[in-house]
C-alpha cells in the first residue's frame, strides 16, 4: 500500500504462502514453536515489520504443511533409537480440547522426540519406544511367565497356551521340521480372540494379557531397535519394559531437599546425611571420567554403608531405606559408565512443551498435537545437533532439500560419539 508502506497479504487456499511462502510459512512457525508467541503476537510483530495478515491466515500457515515435516519426524526418532542402546524418557502434561493428555519426551544426546498420548501407561511407553507402530501382541514364554507376575490366573493362562499353541502349530514349515515362531497377533486379533475366548473377564485381567503379550512381543522384535537401558524415574510404568533401568540421582535427591524438620536434631542430622548424599554422587561422577573395574567394589561398599545408617530421625531413615532399595537401578552407572548420573536431559527438553503450553494452552485436536510433537521434535534435534532452525524449516517447506536430513546427522554423529561403550554387542 504506497500509503502505509505496509504489504498486505490476501488470505490464500491452504497450503500456500502467496510470494513470501517459505520464508513467511518458516518465520511463523519459529515464532510459534520456537520462540512460543501466541498467535495474536505473531500477528503484531508481523503488522510491526510491515506486514499485514489476518489471524485466520497466520493459523493456515501454522496449521498446514505439517505433513512435509512429519516423516521428518519419524526418521529422526528411528535414527535416534538406532544411535544408542540407553535414552532418556520423562514425561509432562499436555491439556488437548479440555482433556489432561501426556507429552513424552525421548532423548539421548544426539535427538529430542516428543510424542503426546492420552495415556502414560506401561503399554504407551512401548508405543513410544517403536516410534507409533502398530501394536503387536506375541504369547511365548516370557509373555506367560509376566502373566503369572501380573497374577493372572493359572485356568486363564492354560487356555491361552492352548490357543496359541495350536496357531503355532498351523504355521509349521512344508517339511514338517521347523520349530514354530508364536505368531504375532495384531490388536484387533488379540482384542477378538480375548472378547471370544473369555467374555467374562474383568478389564483389570484383559489388561494384564495384553500387556504381558505387548511386552513379550517387544523384548522379541528383531527388525527394529529394542532400547536396552532406560534413564529415567521410579515411576512404575517404566519398568520391565527394557532388560536394564537406571534411575536419576538427582530425582532421587529432590526428596531428601524438599524435607523440612522442625526440630533442631533432626535438622542437623538432615545436613549431615545430604553431604555424604551429594559427597558420594560427586564420587560417582569421578568414576565415570576414569572407570577401572577395582573402583566398583569399593563404591559398592561405600553405597551400602550410606545407605545403612540408622540417624533416629524415622523420616530419614525411612527415605534412606527408599534409596537403598534401588539400589541396583541407581548404581548402574558402575556397569554402564557412559550414562549420566541424572535425567536432566529429558526434563531440559521438556521445558520445551512447558513454556509451549504455559502460552499457547495445549492443542484442540490430534492434528494439533502431531503439530506440536513434529516441530517440537525437528527443532530440538536441530539445536542439539547445531542445525540453524530457521534455514532447516525453510529448506524442507520451500522443497529445496538441500539440507543434510537431521537423520543422517545424528547416525553420523553417532559413529564417532559411540555411545554404546560397555555394550558387549552393537
Amino acid at each position: 500500500s504506497p500509503s502505509t508502506g505496509k504489504t498486505y497479504l490476501a488470505p490464500l487456499p491452504e497450503g500456500h504462502g502467496g510470494e513470501f511462502g517459505p520464508n513467511l510459512k518458516s518465520l511463523c512457525m519459529l515464532f510459534s514453536y520456537l520462540c512460543n508467541m501466541p498467535e495474536p503476537k505473531i500477528a503484531d510483530l508481523l503488522d510491526n515489520m510491515g506486514i499485514l495478515i489476518s489471524d485466520g491466515q497466520i493459523s493456515n500457515l501454522l496449521r498446514s504443511g505439517h505433513e512435509k515435516l512429519q516423516a521428518e519426524k519419524e526418521a529422526i526418532v528411528d535414527a535416534g533409537l538406532r544411535s544408542s542402546p540407553w535414552h532418556h524418557l520423562d514425561d509432562t502434561g499436555t491439556p488437548m480440547n479440555g482433556s489432561h493428555w501426556h507429552c513424552h519426551v525421548l532423548c539421548n544426546p544426539l535427538y529430542a522426540a516428543y510424542t503426546t498420548t492420552p495415556r502414560k501407561d506401561r503399554q504407551t511407553i512401548i508405543d513410544v519406544l517403536r516410534n507409533q507402530r502398530e501394536r503387536i501382541y506375541v504369547f511365548n514364554e516370557e509373555a506367560f511367565r509376566l502373566m503369572g507376575q501380573f497374577k493372572v490366573s493359572q485356568w486363564v493362562m492354560e487356555k491361552l497356551r492352548q490357543i496359541t499353541s495350536g496357531q503355532a502349530l498351523s504355521s509349521l514349515a512344508p517339511n514338517g521340521l521347523s520349530t514354530p515362531a508364536p505368531p504375532v497377533w495384531s490388536e484387533a486379533e488379540i482384542n477378538q480372540h480375548l472378547a471370544e475366548q473369555f467374555p467374562h473377564l474383568n478389564a483389570t485381567a484383559l489388561g494384564h494379557i495384553r500387556e504381558a503379550a505387548a511386552l513379550a512381543a517387544y523384548h522379541a522384535e528383531t527388525g527394529y531397535p529394542v532400547v536396552r537401558l532406560l534413564l529415567c524415574d521410579d515411576a512404575k510404568q517404566f519398568k520391565l519394559v527394557t532388560d536394564e533401568l537406571a534411575l536419576c540421582w538427582i530425582h532421587d535427591g529432590r526428596h531428601y531437599q524438599s524435607m523440612e524438620p522442625c526440630v533442631p536434631q533432626h535438622r542437623l542430622l538432615l545436613e549431615v546425611f545430604r553431604e555424604k548424599y551429594w559427597n558420594y554422587y560427586r564420587q560417582l561422577r569421578a568414576y565415570q571420567q576414569a572407570p577401572t573395574p577395582e573402583r566398583v567394589a569399593p563404591l559398592r561398599d561405600q553405597f551400602d554403608s550410606i545407605f545403612s545408617a540408622v540417624t533416629g530421625y524415622d523420616v530419614l531413615d525411612q527415605r534412606i531405606g527408599r534409596t537403598k532399595a534401588n539400589k541396583e537401578n541407581l548404581l548402574m552407572v558402575l556397569k554402564h559408565p557412559e550414562i549420566p548420573l541424572h535425567n536432566n536431559p529429558a526434563e531440559l527438553d521438556g521445558r520445551r512443551r512447558v513454556r509451549k503450553r504455559v502460552v499457547s494452552y495445549g492443542p484442540r485436536s490430534e492434528h494439533g498435537i502431531k503439530g506440536w510433537d513434529t516441530m517440537q521434535t525437528v527443532l530440538g534435534t536441530a539445536k542439539k545437533r547445531g542445525v540453524n532452525c530457521f534455514q532447516y524449516i525453510r529448506d524442507r517447506i520451500g522443497g529445496a532439500g538441500k539440507m543434510p536430513a537431521l537423520a543422517d546427522l545424528i547416525h553420523e554423529k553417532a559413529k564417532t560419539l559411540n555411545l554404546r561403550a560397555s555394550w558387549a554387542t552393537p
